[in-house]
């Protein structure tokens, strides 16, 4: 009996902990940290052995394979000694995939993917297909195979972490929306490892398959002449008109694939703003290859509530509008959050730099930022990059005095942009604790 270790308890962990014991391996679970009751009571009932609170060495070297947390970096030294001793690490997707007989689309990208995934899955279902969501949201792609749930589609968001540990696991629909650097301090604060690790998300595909990406991002297209793709290649864009695929023009979205054509006015979209005008575009060319009637495609596109902590509308007070964007955890996507405001802005920012370079942001934070909140343990950065762009600086150690500094700024006709380019880790368990203390403490004011 093959022997599968899984490092982190979390939900792809015990997820792939019930997949695997039910296909037969024998499965050990170890966590660095404590695991929750929850999937502790879980592990107990499926009769698997666990850990937490450490890493047993002698006992995780032992696998015939390692499926780790996407949170675990692999130049640690216990992967590493794993890999040295030829044992392969994979990731949950890679696991599940082998077990899964149903058809994926996948989705990725610096930005925007959590949006465009709920929105394709929102548009397959409104449309009666028998779809599941998984991966970066939602239940985990092993727990639901566990489960028994046996869908026609897998709509699936991947994140670079979890593309990293897939080797055969292969997309039947594949997006890319772009590359803008993120996560650098886990690729060598090399770019051209980041854009390959995303790349891999269109690996594997055959002539069967699909691959839509953003045909703006020169990221993507610099990297796509070092690929030979036997899939359908299908670009989306706002700079060109296309034969096939998605564009912009004269205020109107125009889908075309093989040689159907449909068209949506862009402002009947129910989510606004340029880089929301892609992911629309992206999640249309989708529908569009799954034969969707263009009535569910017109639905969906002008209907879709949006994703929260993504430039959520909170309130207003006093006539100062309070958006929250916590999920905005890298330069590019407060650059979107900033490039859509048309009012004042007192914008809140901060948290752990992952490299960031703040270039880009200059120039809107000159033109639209009134008074910048910098929340985070270390400001340094952030203040000697914008000290000469906005008139008003203060740092907030919670996000109570945070909003209180927002609010004071702020005044009738200004937003409150909490959009901080940062992960959350320093003052908060994640972007999600983040963003539901900043809605319960406007709410408070």
């Amino acid at each position: 009996m093959k022997r599968l270790v899984i490092l982190g308890s979390g939900e792809s962990g015990v997820g792939t902990a019930l997949l695997a014991v039910q296909k037969g391996w024998t499965v050990f679970v170890s966590d660095k940290a404590s695991i929750t009751q929850k999937h502790k009571t879980e592990l107990i009932n499926a009769g698997i052995e666990f850990e937490d609170n450490k890493h047993s060495e002698d006992k995780i070297l032992l696998a015939d394979e390692i499926m780790k947390s996407p949170g675990i970096p692999d130049d640690i030294p216990l992967i590493l000694k794993a890999k040295g001793k030829g044992i392969p690490v994979i990731s949950e997707i890679e696991f599940a995939g082998r077990y899964m007989d149903c058809k994926s689309i996948c989705i990725t990208g610096s930005n925007g993917k959590t949006t465009t995934t709920l929105l394709i899955y929102d548009l397959l279902k409104n449309a009666g297909i028998n779809v599941e969501l998984a991966g970066n949201v939602g239940t985990s792609l092993a727990r639901q195979l566990a489960e028994g749930r046996k869908p026609d589609w897998f709509v699936i968001e991947l994140s670079s972490f979890q593309l990293d540990g897939m080797f055969d696991f292969r997309a039947d629909v594949a997006v890319l929306l772009n590359i803008t650097p993120d996560h650098l301090d886990r690729y060598g604060f090399k770019m051209q490892n980041y854009i390959e690790s995303k790349f891999r998300i269109a690996q594997n595909q055959t002539e069967e398959d699909v691959f839509i990406y953003c045909e703006d991002d020169e990221n993507i297209v610099n990297e796509l002449v070092h690929h030979i793709y036997k899939s359908n290649l299908i670009p989306f864009t706002q700079k060109d008109i296309l034969k096939s695929g998605a564009y912009v023009t004269n205020d109107e979205v125009i889908i075309n694939y093989n040689q159907d054509t449909m068209s949506i006015l862009s402002q009947e979209l129910s989510l606004q703003g340029k880089h929301n005008l892609y992911n629309s575009m992206a999640a249309g060319i989708v529908a569009s290859v799954l034969k969707i009637k263009k009535k569910f495609i017109r639905e969906s596109l002008t209907s879709f509530k949006g994703v929260e902590h993504r430039l959520e509308k909170v309130c207003s007070v006093r006539g100062i509008e309070f958006i929250n964007d916590s999920k905005a955890t890298n330069v590019n996507s407060t650059w979107y959050a900033l490039e859509c405001m048309d009012k004042p802005v007192v914008w809140i920012a901060g948290g752990v730099d992952k490299g960031n370079d703040y270039e880009d942001l200059l120039p809107l934070a000159r033109k639209k930022v009134k008074a910048l909140i910098c929340l985070g343990t270390d400001n340094s950065k952030l203040i000697n990059s914008f000290g000469k762009e906005v008139q008003v600086i203060k740092e907030a150690r919670s996000m109570k005095e945070a909003v209180e500094l927002a609010y004071q700024q702020g005044k009738k006709g200004d937003v409150v942009l909490l959009s901080p380019a940062c992960a959350s880790f320093d003052l908060f368990s994640s972007y999600i604790d983040r963003g539901n203390q900043f809605k319960d403490t406007v709410r408070d004011l």
